[in-house]
């Protein structure tokens, strides 16, 4: 072979080397960078739906403490609704946890309420959201 076919070969073929190479980092950047917004999309999401599912139990813990009994079952609607959004994407711990949440709800609207000194006993010494909160934070750990 002739040492300028050698030559040019040699040049082409780095050059398709180099450009390979950069075509392959450049990808692999972009799609590291896709996959890291997908899942901070999906963190954002699963953290606005936590933090939704907290505050309508809230609500409905308080109301429960201070009703006789459940005057009107559609005080529960949105929380049925955020627990079945959560069964699309949570983890079954955290959903369990959920039901859990609202299974103390209803037990709460179904004890009569008490004096307002034992109330604020069983308020402070009963959290009825620690272990989905818990359960909440180790799912989006692992998210990200």
């Amino acid at each position: 072979m002739d040492p300028a076919t050698i030559s040019a070969v040699s040049a082409l073929s780095g050059s398709a080397i180099g450009a390979m190479a950069s075509f392959a980092t450049t990808w692999l950047t972009q799609n590291h960078q896709d996959h890291m917004q997908r899942l901070d999309k999906e963190g954002s999401r699963r953290e606005r739906l936590f933090a939704e599912f907290i505050d309508q139990a809230s609500k409905a813990y308080a109301d429960g403490v201070v009703q006789e009994d459940l005057d009107d079952p559609a005080k529960l609607v949105p929380m049925y609704a955020t627990i079945n959004k959560l069964r699309l994407f949570a983890k079954p711990t955290t959903i369990e946890a959920a039901e859990a949440v609202l299974a103390s709800i209803v037990k709460t609207y179904e004890t009569p309420p008490s004096d307002l000194e034992t109330l604020k006993s069983q308020v402070a010494g009963h959290d009825i959201l620690n272990s989905f909160a818990e359960s909440c934070r180790q799912e989006l750990t692992q998210l990200r």
